[in-house]
């Protein structure tokens, strides 16, 4: 199967998830807002089956358009975890969709927004890069204000529209000037020219990081994340906080060791910068919040510095930093999406709860759910023997093997610090006074909950398959 003398099958997955968005779009607009459900089912079914196709591709690295679109075991890896994360928040969206916004297209944009992130994953190139990044993107700003009666959701999109048109231009400025001094936007010819450290194409390169680092939400570039977070209808925010971090992070890192793999010193030390500011800001401003959705962005900013620390090592331990990023984004991928099940779930009279305090007295009206969101706050906070101790441990042995001892120490205090405001809200739920009961709980919410919790309460028992498969994505790279 080839298109102008370049193989299709390594783009296969993208092209099945494009199409089928395309006959779900045709759907819904020729029969209406009534097929939103239909159509939220078959989309949670194709991202599945897309998910079994990238894992039916042929093993190996493969390649197509001259080096631009990469599969290999890294690019799999991520991109499972993007399509569960997409898969997921769309299963926990169903009353959100049945009850608020009856609007199609919120699953067609999601699946969009999905092939935007698998080909980001798979780039081999500037170009590639820029398309998956915009094509994922686009498709976010929409769905921020997706509850189009809601000022809050309108202006939520209207904030990330106007920063993200910032980063990309400062992204895209980037490009072209490592594109000037090297001639070259394949990553492989760019290791080959960026050897010498030419002061221009530093340049370039700290420009195309900072709009990386928006799409992670890493400081100083993470203004538009509480604000959106907030804004947005909180299925929307689980997505936000899930499967677009995942193609962030891992184009982050095949950008850096990859294409600049000749000046891991010069690209270090904005990395490092990046993680500590992350960390310290993330642990410091969620301590003051109300609202539980600021919170969890905060986390988030905060969890994308700790991912950064593996990322920091370098190439001076080989896969190690890049298998430490690899285990701790499938780890938070999977407490961020069972704390947020618990935070969809959570209605009182028919109304969202949305601020910390409306949590009182929850271990006394549902008990069960109140120690699975202990549980999850405790993973989040780092505490062994839960996943999130697990994730913290690889990025940072990675750090100390690379001689990144400060920075290690940074995180364990980071984490020491952040663990205050994860524990206020247990505290919130087991010792305070009950607001009253809240409604049942969705079968759906159910299920990820289940699955989540039980990932992260025995990952300790047996983490050989994730450690695995992480060491063999990250090996790939190299």
């Amino acid at each position: 199967m080839t298109f102008a003398g370049y193989s299709l099958l390594p783009v296969l997955p993208e092209m099945v998830l494009a199409s089928g968005a395309m006959v779900l779009l045709m759907l819904g607009a020729f029969r209406g807002p009534q097929t939103t459900p239909l159509v939220t089912g078959i989309a949670v079914v194709l991202l599945a089956a897309v998910g079994v196709l990238v894992l039916w591709l042929p093993a190996g690295k493969l390649t197509t358009f001259g080096g631009g679109f990469i599969v290999d075991d890294f690019a799999r890896f991520l991109k499972i975890l993007a399509l569960i994360g997409s898969g997921v928040t769309l299963m926990m969206s169903r009353t959100y969709l049945a009850q608020q916004a009856k609007i199609f297209e919120y699953a067609i944009l999601i699946m969009l927004s999905t092939v935007g992130m698998m080909v980001l994953i798979s780039a081999g190139d500037l170009i590639m890069l820029y398309l998956g990044l915009e094509l994922m993107s686009l498709a976010l700003y929409v769905v921020a204000a997706s509850h189009r009666d809601n000022a809050k959701s309108t202006e939520a999109g209207l904030k990330y529209f106007v920063l993200g048109a910032l980063s990309s231009g400062m992204l895209l400025y980037g490009a072209s000037m490592i594109y000037g001094f090297t001639g070259t936007v394949n990553f492989a010819g760019i290791a080959a020219g960026a050897k010498g450290g030419n002061v221009g194409l530093l340049f370039g390169l700290v420009f195309l990081l900072a709009g990386l680092c928006f799409k992670i939400s890493a400081v100083p570039f993470h203004m538009w994340t509480p604000d959106v977070y907030e804004g947005a209808p909180t299925p929307v925010t689980a997505f936000f906080a899930s499967a677009p971090k995942v193609a962030a992070i891992a184009v982050f890192t095949r950008v850096a060791l990859t294409a600049f793999p000749g000046i891991v010193p010069q690209w270090q030390q904005i990395v490092v910068f990046v993680s500590i500011a992350s960390m310290a800001l993330g642990s410091f401003a969620a301590i003051g919040q109300k609202n539980i959705k600021r919170l969890m962005a905060y986390s988030s900013i905060g969890h994308m510095g700790f991912a950064l620390v593996g990322l920091a090592a370098g190439t001076q331990q080989g896969a190690q930093g890049a298998q430490g990023v690899l285990v701790y984004m499938a780890v938070y991928v999977a407490m961020t999406l069972g704390t947020f099940a618990i935070i969809i779930a959570l209605r009182r009279n028919g109304r969202a709860v949305e601020t910390i305090s409306d949590f009182a007295g929850l271990s006394r009206t549902n008990p069960a759910l109140a120690f699975f969101f202990a549980m999850f706050l405790f993973s989040l906070a780092g505490i062994p023997p839960l996943a999130g101790f697990f994730a913290k441990f690889y990025v940072f042995l990675a750090a100390i093997r690379a001689g990144l001892f400060t920075l290690a120490v940074i995180g364990v205090l980071s984490s020491v610090i952040g663990a205050f405001y994860y524990l206020a809200i247990v505290k919130v739920m087991y010792f305070d006074e009950p607001k009253g009961a809240v409604e049942p709980m969705r079968g759906e919410l159910r299920l990820v909950l289940a699955v989540t919790g039980v990932f992260n309460l025995l990952l300790f028992v047996y983490p050989a398959p994730l450690i695995n498969a992480a060491t063999a994505a990250a090996r790939s790279l190299f």
